[in-house]
């Protein structure tokens, strides 16, 4: 069985989409109504702009989503999903690539959280950073241990988590972490506390928005980051949505379902190919492979 699985923020380089758009007019399409929809010109930032540019949130969500789900799109016929899974952000996307979406109405969403996100962020300083070389049980309890917001923020693979809170907590729980036998635990390029509480003011203003789109029937399940098992139900899989913000993405529990119900081979959708590494790492006997033309 085929796994599509879609990336999040992270996955962004100068130059992502060009091949798309200047090999199929239905890309091309796909992206200049992007153009329209989100009022600026997101294609050029995407083909040309600087690292920099492609790194503000306002731009690398739509980016990184536009171009999983073009990709899948003019894949055609080839693109025939048995289950599918986004993290964090790709969610979204592979919510419009099993049909659950519109790609208007996904797009939307994406900047929407964007947006939020970036707004929660300027609220309160926050950050993350990556736990190695740790059992999940250790991290989470050495945060529940340290005081002020500090989280277990995304299950990536087994001895790799990342942590999300408040500067002054996700400093402390790395001294604590490193001090109790972690091998790092080192702070993300990041603007805040993604999947943590400190997200609540975004949840609550992206949850209004998520309740007025329309979630249709999905062309297969989809895995996700809260739930961790396959979701057919349109209303679940909106509620599931909502809550993504502050609970932690569990893509190793997710991974590990998906093989369990059946998936043999996993296909990255999207820029950049770090989920192919960490199914892997989840399981070493798993074929992976990244989407083409």
């Amino acid at each position: 069985m085929k796994a599509y699985i879609f990336p999040g923020q992270g996955a962004q380089f100068t130059g992502m989409g060009k091949d798309l758009y200047d090999s199929s007019s239905e890309a091309k399409k796909l992206f200049e109504q992007a153009n329209d929809i989100l009022g600026f010109d997101i294609t050029k930032i995407m083909f040309e702009g600087s690292s920099e540019a492609l790194k503000e949130t306002k731009v690398t969500q739509p980016a990184i989503f536009l171009h999983s789900t073009i990709l899948a799109t003019v894949m055609g016929k080839a693109f025939q999903p048995d289950m599918v899974a986004g993290h964090s952000l790709g969610e979204i996307s592979a919510l419009v690539a099993n049909k659950t979406l519109a790609f208007e109405d996904g797009l939307q969403l994406v900047y929407k959280r964007a947006l939020a996100m970036q707004k929660a962020c300027e609220h309160e300083p926050s950050t993350m950073a990556a736990v190695l070389g740790m059992e999940d049980h250790l991290v989470e309890a050495i945060c529940a241990d340290t005081e002020g917001i500090v989280v277990a923020a995304n299950y990536n693979c087994p001895g790799q988590l990342v942590i999300s809170g408040a500067i002054d907590a996700v400093n402390k729980a790395c001294e604590n972490l490193k001090e109790a036998g972690a091998k790092r635990a080192l702070l993300l390029p990041v603007g805040g506390a993604f999947h943590s509480p400190l997200m609540e003011p975004a949840r609550e203003e992206l949850a209004a928005a998520i309740e007025a789109t329309e979630f249709r029937k999905p062309a297969c399940p989809i895995y996700q980051n809260v739930s961790t098992f396959a979701v057919t139900d349109p209303k679940e899989i909106q509620k599931n949505l909502i809550f993504q913000l502050t609970a932690p993405v569990k893509w190793t529990q997710s991974v590990q379902n998906m093989i369990k119900d059946g998936a043999t081979e996993f296909i990255e959708v999207g820029p950049g190919n770090v989920l192919q590494g960490l199914v892997k790492k989840i399981d070493r006997s798993m074929t992976t492979s990244k989407a083409t033309l």
